[in-house]
């Protein structure tokens, strides 16, 4: 039984008894019948309002229950709609009661949910707003009341980069702020524009880090920078001409001091005093036009030199032979030595690299010439090995140089459109002459040795040979002495001495060494020394190899001889005479 019927059989029971107690007071009062059944009658009417009020009230409880469920079914529905959650599922097993006071609590919990949501959502927009001002940016757009936690989430994403994006902005704007002082401290100068006046004197937090007034402070940035640059080249150009004046002027230390504080630095002020020092110089220049251009001819022929200048390209330059000194002389000397300089530092790389084999070729020439010295074997501190060492290696290197600049040449050729030329020559050209002009001498040098030989022998086939080995002398006060062999002798024994004996020829010999000496090299004999020597012929370079052996095997030497670049050296070294000779 449930607990509610116990109740209510109490209540019947209670109800019972209240009538049979008030029966026996009624009976013991000796009220009559009839007005027992009034009060009676009375006492259920009572009961029977005081119960129809009862349910009255319980069934407006339930009515207040069902209407509340029913609102709070639709607030829950809206709710879940807004909040972008799924719809609220009621349990069936609860009571009207039970179900009220879940859906209930479900709406208040949520009600409390877009609260947070809308004010969230309000802060924001605030801070999103302040970040937009600050980086001349357009809002997050979000156009409904609620927003679902991913949209929240997104938008403090969106928070964070605007932020990350903030703080870098004004790390470049701080950065290119002082880069942007500094150009003007070195270029002498003030804020000119507006914006110029923003940057650099309006605080950070009033500047707009706009991506335009970024890109506008970039470009600022570059015209300061360029203007430095410029500047700069300004100043050394300046400082180049004045060096160069002063040198062709012969100004003393003394006034080229006064100059020194301006001879650094790219400011306006130095630019305007070495302008004011390059217009005295200018002015000095004009009234010592004959000095100037002499030292500016110098200057001219060091740059023939460096550009290994022909006869014909130097002629071309007439100015530079006449001596009606002026003004106009001095304009073309001018310009001629800014051309020279210009083609110089263009090719820069084509000279050097022939001036390095000119400086081989040289100390190969020294050390050759060294090699028949024969005074080099008296050396000290092993300077014979090492003049070895570094011929053996300049004979290494000069082939490879050839080679490496033949291709160097050929290249800037195809790229200028102009050939190369070294002292009015081609390169392999001139290199070829070098060699040949080598060659001759080597040969001239030869038959100068084959001659004075000849001659010794034929005084020697007169008057016989003379004795190679000196005498030994006795050392004066000494009791020993010292024989060929390096055995020491005692004192008081006799010594002997070679005697020079004189041979007179014979007659068959003396003439078949005299058929015999003149057939050496061409070399004819009689009654004195007539050296014959081959005409020396013009010799021409067809065509540049492609190698160092093609080269010396295409080139015509002496007597039409084709030596290959093995053989180069090996010719000199035949040619070149040896210590015994």
């Amino acid at each position: 039984m449930r607990r509610s019927e116990a109740i209510a059989a109490e209540s019947v029971a209670c109800l019972n008894s209240a009538l049979t107690r008030l029966r026996d007071i009624w009976e013991e009062i000796g009220i009559p019948e009839d007005q027992r059944l009034q009060r009676t009658d009375a006492v259920k009417r009572h009961v029977n309002i005081l119960l129809t009020r009862m349910i009255e009230e319980e069934e407006n409880l339930r009515e207040r229950l069902l209407k509340s469920i029913d609102v709070c079914r639709k607030e829950l529905f809206v709710l879940c709609n807004e909040l972008h959650l799924p719809p609220f599922e009621a349990d069936e097993e609860s009571t009207i009661l039970q179900l009220e006071k879940d859906m209930r609590t479900r709406v208040e919990v949520m009600l409390k949910q877009k609260k947070e949501r809308i004010q969230e959502l309000k802060q924001l927009k605030q801070r999103d707003q302040e970040l937009c001002d600050i980086l001349c940016m357009t809002p997050y757009f979000i156009d409904i009341p609620v927003p679902s936690l991913d949209e929240l989430d997104q938008f403090r994403r969106h928070l964070a980069a605007l932020c990350a994006e903030k703080e870098r902005r004004e790390a470049e704007f701080v950065k290119t702020k002082k880069q942007i002082i500094l150009c003007m401290e070195e270029l002498d100068r003030l804020p000119d524009t507006s914006f110029e006046r923003d940057v650099v004197c309006v605080e950070q937090e009033a500047f707009c880090l706009s991506k335009e007034n970024l890109e506008a402070l970039h470009e600022l940035l570059f015209q300061l920078e360029e203007k430095i640059g410029q500047n700069r080249v300004l100043s050394e150009e300046l400082r180049s001409k004045i060096v160069e004046l002063w040198d062709r002027l012969g100004i003393p230390e003394e006034e080229r001091n006064a100059c020194a504080a301006h001879m650094t630095g790219s400011k306006g002020k130095t630019i305007q005093a070495l302008q004011d020092e390059l217009d005295r110089l200018q002015e000095l220049k004009m009234q010592n036009i004959k000095n100037v251009i002499e030292v500016i001819r110098t200057e001219i022929k060091s740059y023939w030199d460096k550009c290994f200048y022909g006869d014909e390209q130097r002629q071309a330059f007439v100015s530079y032979y006449d001596e009606n000194y002026g003004e106009d002389l001095l304009s073309l000397h001018d310009a001629e030595i800014n051309h020279l300089k210009e083609h110089y530092e263009v090719h820069k790389e084509m000279f050097e690299g022939v001036n390095k084999w000119e400086e081989n070729w040289n100390l190969f020439l020294e050390l050759d010439k060294k090699a028949t010295d024969p005074n080099r074997y008296n050396n000290r501190g092993g300077n014979l090995l090492k003049e070895e060492k570094q011929r053996a290696k300049i004979q290494k290197m000069l082939p490879k140089l050839e080679e490496e600049l033949k291709f160097r040449i050929e290249a800037w050729e195809e790229e200028q459109q102009q050939e190369f030329f070294v002292n009015g020559k081609k390169f392999m050209d001139y290199v070829a002459e070098q060699w040949n002009q080598l060659q001759l001498e080597k040969e001239r040098e030869k038959q100068e040795r084959l001659m004075k030989k000849s001659r010794q022998l034929e005084e020697e086939m007169h008057f016989g040979s003379a004795p190679r080995t000196p005498n030994k002398r006795r050392v004066l006060g000494s009791t020993t002495t010292t024989t060929p062999n390096n055995k020491v002798r005692k004192a008081g024994l006799p010594i002997r001495t070679p005697t020079r004996v004189f041979k007179t020829p014979q007659p068959r010999k003396f003439e078949k060494n005299k058929e015999n000496v003149s057939t050496l090299n061409g070399t004819a004999i009689s009654g004195g020394c007539h050296l014959s020597i081959p005409a020396q012929r013009n010799h021409s370079v067809n065509s540049v190899a492609s190698t160092y052996s093609e080269f010396a095997r295409d080139s015509t030497h002496i007597d039409s001889t084709t030596i290959s670049s093995s053989e180069n050296f090996q010719k000199l070294q035949e040619l070149t005479p040896t210590s015994e000779s």
